[in-house]
């Protein structure tokens, strides 16, 4: 391992700016793509972005087509839509929009974007040279170069035909990298070193070799596995395992400090796979093993970027394949553990965090207060009694422990005295001396079972804010003063619960949790002028929990509380404190304002549970901060918050330090396209090349009419804070919106023939939010039937059928005349019959042929009213388990089922009784003249005779049981509360084990 390892040191490695201060502290944010999202494999080879914009990523179990939302597998199936081998090692997107796949072991595969099929190219004559594919490059015009396992060839794209190119001596037949530089020479990264061969001639040579350079040498007489030519002119040869050098524009070699040649152990280094280049000053190096190698070309200086086990932000593994800026600026990496992407524009606020391998970063992920001395060193007090003292200057983190009774306690806050001493608050106070760092425990013993929340200087007085009011320490004299809230004096503070102190003016302002009481002097202890919410008051203080205070450089007076940032209005001596408050109806995400901090150009800087925004001076719009700006840290409950020497903002969260860049502006770059990335027309998929681009059309055929469309905005950047929305013009009243999380997709089924305009839109967040919005024509075609001939020979056809219809009518009538009488006859006759028949129907069980339930609870409540007090009885039955009978013998074999209980039913019982379905695979029978005793006889008859009877149908043998509950008449009940107790003796027949009987109490 590279010893340059040990130092993960991350600075602004896209811009490579001396001048920010934050720079070493400033580590690549990367959002992890991996088998969880759908990649096929972990192990990723190698990245392309095709013309269109998607990301095609290589796999060792396929190729993915991604759109940041969703992903497309190609897999070796052995279909026309089918890759030769789903070992996929290199990529090129051609100008047709195609797609050129280099395989391990399948050879060559051209994707057409008309059909979505491959072609897979021989290996041998007319083919590659070998089916092992390393490389390939673009001629810059009409070709392709591809390096394999057994020679160079020349793709021809106008003729799809391959030739060999001849090798010179001393080149092996292996050749990992090609490339073809802008002067038209053309690199062979080979198995035995760097060969070029110039413009014009058809020889390879061995690349020059600098004399007295040793490094140099060892780099280019190693298997090159890697080329680049940057936009300086510059080629970039990275090897097996001697590291990498660079050629400048002039044509001389310069070593990589730190990583060219042979280390000094004579250990061999990690093979390069490829570069890319950030900025011009800036080239990434990806390795087989030790992750990413940043290099600075002016400065020397080379950085690593690398997995680290504590942060889920860093690179998911250290094996890198492959690297691809894409056309929005976001680096795509290619790991053994799947695809990270790295936004380097993102730089309007980052995150500093803990970390197991680097030194510039947080002992701990909660930052619950934070504090700027006089010499500009920034301190972060931290949970678990850990405090970071953070010198930009010197590019470094100091990492102190409170020790004795104040081990593991929280530090919330800090101030420091005329002399330097930098004091802690925590559980009690410490001390710390601001030239050796060394902390001093328990430095007012009486105060050590106090949290302190926050400290105030004055002069050589220290005022302390706890959760039992506020003390006053005289440090020579070390008498401790106590005031705190009285109930019964409302002058007194308006709470215990004191959370800052401010100086405002010539005034102390006690921030509290009931609301905010204002001193005249440090020495008042009592007669405060409290501020206080009023309700229907929009002018008080919008809630009494305030949070924060601070000051903007114009002099205007900012409070953090729970209903939103208060606003002091300009205001006299004597005139009242009245506020314009700032909530969720402006725009804040949350009211619940942890900490306020303004920049220096007045704008106030809000914490919130949710997140940060920022409020414009001027105009009060909020503008919330986002991914795409950097911020990473998604809730802040502390009220943390400073200024850090150089004006940049600092937020204390759950997770880190924030760090918000105010000044900074991304560059002015037009919009990523909002791109359909799949659409399917009557169920169809069309192919990739097809696919309307915004102002371009789509033609639905008139057959079935129903169209899908996936669209994604093709920057990558924040998939979840991007808001999807479309419209069909002529079809849609309003727009359609996409619910979050949702994947942006619109469907459409049996449109109407017409002319239509699909219009999709994305709204992105953050602090530059844009609206992008893409149009599609769609033109669906009319049926036969609905085209304007057939229209019009239909209104003819109209026009004839009703005159016909009129003759026909007339000759109708008449005959209609001469048999009116006979047909009264004949329909009186077809009358009395029919309603027979629907008698029948009305009362009848169509099922079974018994009493339906209408007809049943007629007969019973007749056999009721003529009924003595126990005299009668109703059996309520239920067939056991038919769901299961239904379920494994199918619905029909139920419905036999039924009619076999039925049928015993009436077999077992009297003339006199009452049978019938009343409902489901519920039965019923009425027995008149029946007690209790008889009824269960009966009713077990019923259960025996069903037991013993299995029903036999299509050839299965179906055991059938039932469960009967009985219940006697009991004179002066409805015939509801009669089949209420029968119902109960049922359910407690079903619960008693099935297949029995049980009588009603």
């Amino acid at each position: 391992m590279v010893a340059l390892l040990c130092l993960l040191i991350l600075p602004a490695l896209c811009l490579g700016s001396d001048k920010d201060p934050w720079a070493p502290f400033d580590a690549p944010w990367f959002d992890r793509i991996g088998v969880n999202d759908g990649l096929p494999h972990s192990i990723t080879t190698t990245l392309e972005q095709d013309r269109r914009g998607l990301i095609w990523i290589g796999t060792l179990s396929g190729l993915v087509r991604y759109d940041g939302y969703r992903m497309q597998v190609f897999t070796a199936a052995g279909g026309k839509a089918d890759i030769p081998d789903a070992y996929v090692r290199c990529l090129l997107t051609l100008p047709d929009g195609g797609l050129l796949v280099g395989t391990n072991a399948g050879g060559l595969s051209r994707l057409n974007p008309l059909d979505n099929t491959f072609h897979n190219y021989p290996v041998g004559r007319g083919g590659t040279s070998d089916r092992k594919i390393y490389a390939m490059a673009p001629d810059g015009s009409r070709g392709v170069w591809i390096a394999t396992e057994r020679g160079i060839d020349y793709l021809d794209l106008t003729n799809n035909r391959i030739t060999a190119v001849p090798l010179s001596d001393g080149m092996s037949p292996r050749s990992f990298s090609i490339l073809q530089d802008r002067e038209g020479n053309l690199w062979a990264g080979n198995n035995s070193g760097l060969f070029v061969r110039h413009a014009g001639d058809t020889h390879f040579a061995r690349a020059e070799h600098p004399a007295n350079d040793s490094n140099v040498d060892a780099v280019l007489s190693d298997g090159i596995w890697a080329l680049l030519e940057d936009r300086e002119g510059r080629l970039w040869v990275g090897s097996t395992q001697s590291g990498a050098t660079y050629r400048d524009a002039a044509g001389h070699w310069h070593a990589i400090a730190g990583f060219s040649g042979y280390q000094r152990d004579h250990a061999r280094r990690a093979t390069v796979r490829a570069f890319t280049e950030m900025a011009s000053d800036t080239i990434w190096i990806a390795t087989d093993g030790d992750g990413v190698l940043a290099y600075e070309v002016n400065a020397g200086t080379l950085h690593a970027v690398a997995h680290d086990t504590a942060r889920p932000s860093s690179l998911p593994g250290d094996s890198v394949r492959d690297l691809l800026q894409d056309n929005s600026g976001n680096v795509w990496v290619a790991t053994d553990l799947g695809v990270a992407r790295y936004d380097p524009d993102a730089r309007k606020a980052f995150a500093l965090q803990p970390s197991t391998s680097d030194d510039r970063s947080l002992a701990n992920t909660n930052v619950r207060g934070i504090f700027v001395d006089s010499r500009q060193r920034i301190w972060l007090g931290m949970s678990s009694g850990r405090i970071d003292v953070i010198d930009l200057s010197a590019g470094a983190i100091r990492h102190l422990e409170l020790n004795g009774v104040q081990t593991r306690r929280d530090v919330q806050a800090f101030t420091e005295m005329p002399d330097g001493t930098i004091w802690v608050g925590t559980q009690g106070l410490a001390k710390i001396d601001p030239d050796t760092l060394a902390v001093h425990g328990s430095a007012i013993p009486e105060m050590d079972d106090k949290p302190v929340l926050h400290l105030l200087p004055d002069d050589d007085h220290l005022l302390i804010a706890t959760y039992d009011g506020v003390y006053r320490y005289d440090t020579h004299t070390r008498a401790l003063a106590h005031f705190n809230h009285d109930a019964n004096d409302t002058g007194s503070l308006a709470s215990d619960t004191v959370r800052r102190i401010a100086r405002i003016d010539d005034d102390i302002w006690y921030v509290t949790g009931r609301g905010i009481s204002i001193a005249t002097s440090p020495l008042q202890t009592r007669n405060f002028e409290n501020l206080l919410h009023r309700p229907g008051d929009n002018t008080s203080l919008p809630n009494n929990l305030a949070s924060s205070i601070a000051m903007d450089p114009q002099g205007n007076l900012l409070v953090g509380t729970y209903g939103g940032l208060a606003i002091l209005q300009p205001r006299s001596a004597d005139d009242p404190y009245r506020f314009t408050t700032i909530g969720v109806a402006n725009g804040l995400p949350s009211e619940n304002v942890n900490a306020v901090q303004p920049d220096d150009y007045g704008n106030p800087w809000v914490s919130l549970p949710n997140g940060l925004a920022m409020i414009d001076a001027n105009t009060h719009t909020v503008h919330t901060l986002g991914v795409r700006d950097g911020l990473r840290i998604s809730s802040y409950v502390y009220a943390a918050a400073a200024r850090a020497p150089g004006g940049e903002l600092m937020f204390g969260g759950l997770g880190g330090l924030t760090v918000v860049r105010p000044s900074w502006q991304p560059r002015d770059e037009p919009d990523a396209a909002l791109a359909i990335t799949y659409a399917a027309v009557n169920g169809a998929p069309l192919a990739f090349g097809r696919l309307p681009r915004n102002g371009e059309s789509l033609a639905i055929r008139s057959r079935n009419r129903s169209l899908r469309v996936d669209f994604a905005l093709l920057d990558y950047e924040a998939p979840p804070e991007t808001s999807y929305s479309y419209r069909m013009e002529g079809f849609d009243e309003d727009w359609i919106d996409i619910p979050h999380g949702g994947l942006p997709t619109a469907i459409y089924t049996n449109l109407p023939h017409g002319d239509y305009k699909l219009r999709l839109r994305a709204q992105t967040h953050g602090m530059q939010p844009h609206l992008i919005e893409s149009t599609v024509d769609v033109n669906v075609e009319p049926r036969w039937y609905e085209t304007i001939q057939a229209l019009v020979a239909a209104g003819i056809l109209a026009l004839v059928a009703i005159v016909g219809v009129i003759q026909l009518r007339t000759l109708y009538l008449r005959r209609q005349a001469r048999q009116l009488q006979h047909q009264i006859d004949l329909r009186t006759q077809d009358l009395l019959v029919a309603n027979k028949r629907l008698d029948e129907l009305a009362n009848t069980d169509a099922l079974t042929g018994a009493c339906n339930r209408r007809r049943l609870l007629e007969l019973a409540e007749e056999v009721r009213a003529q009924s003595p007090d126990g005299q009668a009885c109703i059996a309520l039955l239920d067939l056991d388990r038919f769901k299961r009978i239904n379920d494994t013998y199918g619905h029909l074999a139920g419905d036999a089922v039924i009619r076999h209980a039925c049928r015993i039913m009436q077999e077992q019982s009297r003339d006199t009784d009452i049978i019938g379905r009343y409902g489901g695979e519920e039965l019923l029978a009425c027995l008149p003249a029946s007690t209790l005793e008889q009824g269960m006889v009966a009713a077990e008859r019923i259960r025996s005779a069903l037991a013993e009877q299995p029903l036999i149908h299509d050839g299965q043998t179906i055991v059938v049981t039932v469960s009967i509950g009985v219940a006697a008449y009991r004179a002066g009940e409805t015939l509801s509360q009669w089949l209420t107790r029968a119902d109960g003796a049922l359910y407690e027949a079903k619960h008693g084990g099935r297949n029995r009987c049980v009588a009603a109490r």
